[in-house]
């Protein structure tokens, strides 16, 4: 089943707020094989997501898109990934880290840095296309990573609690 698209976000948002949304949209318009998106700010909130209003636990096993229960899950899987990918490269001495992949037996999950520490999450299905998924992440984060102020980042994480 495909990702439900973000829903009309609320008017009084920034032109800048929008235009992420529409990115996310896009996203999960145009690329087959995702379940679920998430962009989380550097220090673990969630920001923007392909499915802002769940807020309650799926029923069971294939349920729902993506991760059991919340958009909010996802967000906290895609942050403690990150964390531990960061920590790693820096006991490896390995620089920043670029982009993270877990795959699994019924799906995927992809993880990639925006450039103000803010991370971008996907979730897949298990046959979904890697390498253009990983483009169209690359080109949201290439979109959106120089927008991602603080103050935007405000402004997204007070919309998405509302849309909750």
């Amino acid at each position: 089943m495909k990702a439900q698209a973000p829903t009309a976000y609320g008017q009084g948002l920034s032109s800048q707020a929008r235009n992420l949304h529409w990115l996310l949209t896009n996203l999960v318009d145009e690329v087959p094989g995702i379940h679920s998106v998430a962009v989380v700010s550097s220090d673990g909130l969630l920001l923007l997501s392909s499915d802002p209003g769940r807020a309650e636990a799926a029923a069971g096993p294939g349920a729902g898109d993506g991760p059991r229960g919340s958009s909010a899950d996802l967000a906290t899987i895609v942050s403690g990934l990150g964390s531990l990918t960061q920590g790693a490269a820096k006991l490896m001495d390995a620089g920043a880290v670029k982009q993270t992949m877990v795959t699994m037996d019924e799906g995927s999950l992809f993880v990639m840095s925006i450039s103000d520490g803010s991370l971008l999450g996907v979730h897949t299905t298990p046959d979904c296309d890697m390498s253009v998924i990983a483009y169209h992440m690359a080109l949201f984060v290439g979109r959106a990573g120089h927008v991602l102020t603080p103050e935007l980042r405000t402004e997204l994480r007070k919309s998405m609690e509302n849309a909750q």
